[in-house]
């Protein structure tokens, strides 16, 4: 009996002991963090949040879309700890205490309704800068048949973004314009603006590739076509120029550097100064570390080492 106890006695001490010396799984991170900004990276800092709470149960995090414009200027307004910026930060920006740390890479792309009656031609030509800045800077091309050799001869219906958003500045970049130069019926946000050209038979605008595929089946979403680009300019999409059946196709042509950039670009996660917040410098290292292999998942593209170790280095 005696025997039994001092066992006992040994095997108690001994859970005890491995209890008391297991780490905790959970983070003891606590805290609050709010981000507004680019529609362009709202799908993936909401993955990220998703994660990272996982890990930091006592961080709560608060994130809304608005566009490139509102990110930008409510972190430097202090009314969020970062903001989503889908563009370049400008000199203006910066001297104001914009401080940026590139987090993700993805790109704009330019979609039509799946009900267009000439689709196929429209597929088959493709846009270049040159019949992209006949529909959206100039306004020469007014009819489908003179932007893309159709034989449609209704009007073109154009659409573009009427919130300040970093799409629609990667987006006149690529015709060498900016955001105010664009033509078109405005829309807000791409959610906004991928519906009134699923709508509109006759319509064009343009859209992050987020928005522009389903993130689950990763093709593209049912009733919007992506209009490819014709790199070579020849008048046709090539077989090596159509990389547009599927998100997974596009994101390694952008990754290999096939897509051009503008309208591919970096998005950014910008800081009013140095960030000093330890809960926000907590999940900037996250992101930039661990938070990458949810990238591509999601319709994204990894950042190169180089950029990540000055983002890191930058927190350091």
């Amino acid at each position: 009996m005696v025997r039994k106890l001092a066992m006992l006695s040994l095997i108690l001490t001994l859970c005890t002991g491995l209890s008391f010396g297991q780490p905790s799984p959970k983070s003891k991170l606590e805290g609050r963090i709010s981000l507004s900004g680019a529609f362009a990276l709202y799908p993936m800092a909401v993955k990220w949040a998703e994660e990272f709470k996982k890990l930091n149960p006592g961080v709560k995090i608060d994130i809304s879309a608005g566009g490139a414009g509102k990110g930008i200027t409510d972190v430097l307004n202090n009314m969020v700890d970062l903001g989503m910026v889908s563009r370049d930060i400008n000199p203006e920006e910066v001297k104001n205490g914009a401080f940026e740390f590139a987090v993700t890479k993805d790109a704009v792309v330019a979609v039509v309704s799946e009900q267009n009656p000439d689709l196929k031609t429209i597929l088959a030509v493709g846009l270049t800068p040159n019949s992209g800045d006949d529909i959206w800077i100039t306004g020469k091309s007014k009819t489908w048949s003179a932007a893309f050799g159709s034989k449609l001869k209704a009007p073109m219906h154009v659409y573009t973004r009427s919130d300040a958003c970093g799409a629609a500045e990667v987006w006149a970049k690529y015709f060498g314009k900016k955001q105010e130069d664009l033509l078109g019926s405005g829309v807000f946000g791409d959610p906004g603006l991928a519906l009134a050209v699923k709508k509109d038979r006759i319509g064009i605008g343009y859209n992050n590739v987020g928005y522009a595929y389903d993130f689950n089946t990763k093709k593209q979403i049912p009733g919007i076509r992506v209009v490819p680009i014709d790199l070579n300019k020849n008048g046709k999409i090539d077989p090596d120029e159509d990389f547009y059946g599927s998100m997974n196709d596009l994101i390694d042509a952008i990754a290999l550097g096939k897509y051009p950039s503008p309208p591919a670009r970096d998005l950014y996660f910008v800081t009013h100064g140095k960030p000093k917040n330890q809960v926000v410098i907590a999940f900037l290292k996250w992101v930039l570390a661990d938070g990458q292999k949810f990238v591509n998942k999601i319709g994204y593209i990894n950042l190169s080492k180089e950029i990540i170790d000055k983002g890191m280095k930058n927190l350091n």
